[in-house]
């Protein structure tokens, strides 16, 4: 996903130089000296490479119009899986890799491994933003997408206000909005957070890494997936009008779409979430994503 004991230095307008996509995107641009409290930067999307099909016996003809995250629906036969795409994890990972000239490493925290992740390590007070909820499934396109089980998965996202922990000399000991879980046995973690705001240059969207194992991330050299998740837009824009601390978001998504987007230009099929309101007042939202494992 996107606080209030942290320096939140916005860094809106790196957002463009900072994160632009790697591997089969675009080289990450040279970031400078950056030490500020907030990373900018996520994204997804493009085509892949790695399918898998499973075929469906069952002869039902539905026409429901359900809200699940599946890629199958109505009568359609194949089940697939592909491999999402791999994008930048931008300059603010906090995974020990030598990002903004800084190899902070929050993946070595006593307590990083928890659900919510709204406060700080150790600390009871929360950021601010709309509650949200997101679950993701991990699966396996080596294996008919197989539920992966005991992989690890660190999610890491801006505030409300568009602003990341840690990347500040005097606000190193935050950490909000940073937290790894293991899979469970459907191959699934869900995270208590806030909506990510809307920061200039960049669409709305959270980071992740997937490693095989809790022990394993430890640091980012042992990562096997680095990806970004995006949100839909119409949603997020009415969530943004509705609650006055998103005001600048308002202004920066007017200001957006995917197209221009310098990650999810390329397309966002197999990293776009379903969102939906919830009873309590907040939001979640569900995603499915395979790799080759």
């Amino acid at each position: 996903m996107d606080r209030t004991t942290a320096a939140q230095a916005t860094v809106a307008p790196f957002a463009a130089a900072a994160q632009t996509p790697s591997n089969r995107r675009f080289a990450l641009n040279a970031l400078g000296s950056l030490g500020m409290a907030t990373l900018l930067g996520c994204g997804g999307g493009g085509s892949d490479t790695d399918t898998t099909d499973t075929t469906d016996t069952s002869t039902g003809t539905g026409t429901g119009s359900g809200t699940g995250t599946g890629s199958g629906t109505g009568t359609g036969t194949t089940t697939t899986c592909s491999v999402v795409p791999e994008e930048t994890a931008g300059p603010y990972p906090a995974d020990g890799s030598n990002a903004s000239n800084n190899t902070y490493n929050v993946l070595a925290l006593s307590g990083i491994v928890r659900s919510d992740i709204r406060s700080s390590i150790g600390s009871s007070t929360q950021v601010s933003g709309v509650p949200f909820t997101i679950t993701i499934t991990l699966t396996n396109t080596n294996a008919s997408c197989a539920a992966l089980s005991g992989y690890a998965i660190y999610l890491w996202h801006c505030t409300q206000d568009g602003n990341y922990s840690v990347y500040s000399s005097s606000n190193i000991a935050d950490n909000y909005l940073r937290g790894v879980q293991a899979t469970d046995a459907n191959g699934t973690v869900t995270f208590t957070t806030v909506v990510p705001g809307c920061y200039a240059g960049r669409m709305p969207h959270m980071h992740l890494e997937v490693y095989r194992s809790l022990a394993a991330a430890s640091n980012a050299s042992n990562k096997i997936k680095t990806t970004q998740l995006a949100f839909p837009t119409a949603l997020l824009s009415t969530i943004y009008s509705a609650n006055s601390g998103y005001s600048a978001s308002v202004r920066n998504l007017a200001s957006m779409s995917f197209a221009t987007d310098n990650v999810f230009s390329d397309g966002t099929t197999l990293e776009m979430t379903t969102m939906q309101a919830n009873s309590g007042g907040g939001y979640s939202a569900n995603i499915t994503i395979s790799i080759a494992a």
